[in-house]
């Protein structure tokens, strides 16, 4: 299950492709627009981007691992599993243009992203691949409900170590598009941004949520023999 899991994070973070060119293609203009244009900059703000949601990933897996240990297993891990499939499917509404409900969790990472603002001026303008790569950290923090949706959906991974490779399957997922964007920016706006995209991307993205939850009406069962198994 795991390795279908990060899969989708990886798909999703393709066919977030409209979003991140809506988002972040305004960031990545003036990033390149302070000096950073060059391809191993672009390289070096999506690995600290990237590694921001592995730190992420990390925390939401090991909360969602000490969550498991609060009550019995088995519910705990069917709410975990119905509450991701759940946003997954809020999220591909998003994408597709539908319902813009998920982006009400940008407000939980306001108060971080207030502390770590006034640290990206002393980076600029970018002159050098490790300042781009500081950069790129601290844009990995910007308040983003498409990233905390993708975010709560791996608290059932149960550990950090899943977490963090789920959420860099994701990162990496969206790396081709940010590096279009950033290499062209105007042309590669438009295409991104397109309508038929973002509901194609968007109905994909629904499609494994409403899987996810189709599967929840027997996964504690195979959870249970699971569990009796290892006993």
């Amino acid at each position: 299950m795991f390795e279908a899991h990060l899969a989708a994070m990886f798909v999703t973070g393709l066919l977030s492709a409209g979003h991140c060119a809506g988002m972040c293609g305004g960031i990545v203009g003036a990033l390149s627009a302070r000096g950073g244009a060059r391809l191993p900059f672009h390289l070096a703000y999506s690995a600290g981007r990237v590694g921001s949601y592995a730190i992420a990933g990390a925390a939401a897996g090991s909360i969602g691992g000490m969550s498991l240990m609060l009550s019995e297993i088995l519910p705990v891990q069917l709410a975990l599993y119905v509450v991701a499939n759940i946003l997954l499917v809020l999220l591909g509404l998003y994408l597709a243009g539908v319902s813009s409900l998920v982006t009400r969790l940008e407000s939980a990472g306001q108060t971080l992203w207030r502390r770590l603002l006034p640290l990206t001026s002393r980076l600029l303008p970018v002159t050098t691949v490790p300042r781009a790569a500081a950069v790129g950290a601290l844009w990995g923090w910007v308040p983003c409900g498409l990233v905390y949706a993708v975010l709560a959906t791996v608290l059932p991974a149960g550990s950090a170590h899943e977490g963090a490779a789920l959420m860099v399957a994701f990162g990496l997922g969206t790396l081709p598009t940010l590096l279009t964007a950033g290499l062209f920016a105007h042309g590669a706006g438009r295409l991104l941004k397109a309508r038929a995209l973002r509901v194609a991307s968007g109905t994909l993205v629904l499609g494994f949520g409403v899987t996810g939850l189709a599967r929840a009406f027997d996964l504690g069962e195979q959870i249970r023999r699971g569990i009796l198994c290892l006993g």
